[in-house]
């Protein structure tokens, strides 16, 4: 059994954005040289989060970030007293920090429309990492 952790970092360019990193989740597993077993990939930082979400056109990514602001609105949180992303930390919880992916024949065990997105809720940022955790056999 091989366990491997890759880290992904990150630059996000605005305060609320899905990036996706599928391709980059991809390059982690290959360079595993895990085959058959699963790939967890988890945000650092209170205020990010993953999700697996279509990427076949970018209205899902845009239409994900506004409903989101629609159910947790900016500054009304007891938070925000704090440092102002109240918004940004309820948004990451609902959303949660990882996903888990099963590997398969070396592939990530993904349908045709999924990908995987690194979601930002307090941007933008110059230090963003995720991390991509590699189990299974070779």
């Amino acid at each position: 059994m091989n366990v491997t952790h890759h880290q992904l970092e990150l630059i996000t360019g605005e305060r609320e954005q899905l990036i996706d990193v599928t391709a980059r989740v991809r390059e982690a597993v290959r360079a595993s040289g895990v085959v058959n077993g699963l790939v967890c990939v988890y945000a650092q930082g209170a205020t990010a989060a993953m999700m697996i979400q279509e990427n076949w056109d970018e209205s899902v990514q845009t239409d994900v970030v506004s409903l989101l602001r629609k159910l947790i609105p900016r500054g009304v949180w007891l938070h925000d007293q704090q440092d102002g992303n109240g918004d940004a930390h309820l948004k990451a919880g609902l959303v949660g920090p990882s996903v888990c992916i099963p590997v398969i024949d070396g592939r990530l065990g993904l349908s045709r429309w999924q990908n995987v997105f690194f979601c930002e809720f307090d941007g933008p940022r110059r230090d963003r990492r995720a991390i991509a955790t590699i189990v299974g056999e070779p």
